[in-house]
């Protein structure tokens, strides 16, 4: 069985929460995070034994000093499919969003838009197969424990899967700096996919190709573009904004 090490408060919380099975959870002898207490009883519901050790044995298990403490052996990340992110998103019976990254290289930038996906209230994101950055503990602790909430499907051809949810009935919005259109003069009602291109290229040519609409976040000052999770934030709850707004209107 595939197996890996969680790191981090919030992780390992959300990991207790969630379906993988949790073999054990490390905690450092000097930790004193106020969250601990409540992570000691969770893993005690869960029947997760808890172990205490020394804060450079736990970096030692986690390859980083980054772990607030906490270390947790569980199952290994299992990616979702696409259709499951299309039936999960069928059953709401709500406007669907959706994430697609293509081709977010850093680990921290991929668990910070798993995470804003998240909050934001979409129904799954999409990675491709093949020179990406995957779900790995360094992806989950910059997530914050998201990675655990929101499903995340990995996909051989990324152009493929936005036919399919063109198919399925969304809209395609792709992050573009070039683009002419403003993000705040589109209408994002109904099913929206949000497209994020990686850190140095932005998005491809073929993928952008299969965007029904390319949309650029107005800047101000010296610099010309935003770090691709913080554009993927923006746009984000730019669609949840419009649908809340909506609501209330209605």
């Amino acid at each position: 069985m595939k197996e890996e090490i969680l790191y981090g408060i919030n992780s390992a919380m959300e990991a207790l929460r969630g379906k993988r099975r949790a073999f054990e959870l490390f905690v450092s002898r000097d930790a004193s995070d106020r969250r601990m207490e409540k992570l000691l009883k969770l893993a005690a519901e869960k029947g997760v034994p808890v172990r205490n050790r020394d804060k450079r044995d736990i970096s030692r298990l986690c390859g980083t000093d980054h772990h607030q403490g906490v270390a947790l052996r569980l199952e290994g990340f299992s990616y979702a499919e696409l259709t499951d992110i299309i039936a999960a998103w069928r059953e709401s019976g709500e406007s669907g969003l959706i994430l697609v990254l293509d081709g977010v290289q850093d680990p921290h930038n991929l668990g910070a838009l798993i995470r804003s996906a998240a909050c934001a209230g979409a129904h799954g994101v999409i990675i491709p197969k093949d020179r990406a950055a995957r779900v790995t503990a360094t992806v989950e602790k910059s997530a914050a424990g998201a990675a655990e909430t929101i499903p995340v499907a990995q996909v051989t051809n990324l152009a493929q899967a936005l036919d399919e949810l063109k198919e399925a009935g969304f809209w395609i919005y792709g992050a573009a700096d070039s683009a002419a259109s403003s993000l705040y003069d589109q209408d994002l009602s109904g099913n929206v996919v949000v497209v994020i291109g990686s850190e140095g290229e932005g998005v491809r040519p073929l993928v952008r190709k299969k965007c029904d609409f390319l949309v650029a976040i107005p800047l101000r000052g010296g610099v010309s573009s935003l770090n691709a999770s913080v554009a993927g934030g923006v746009i984000l709850f730019e669609v949840l904004r419009q649908r809340l707004a909506s609501t209330h209107q209605n």
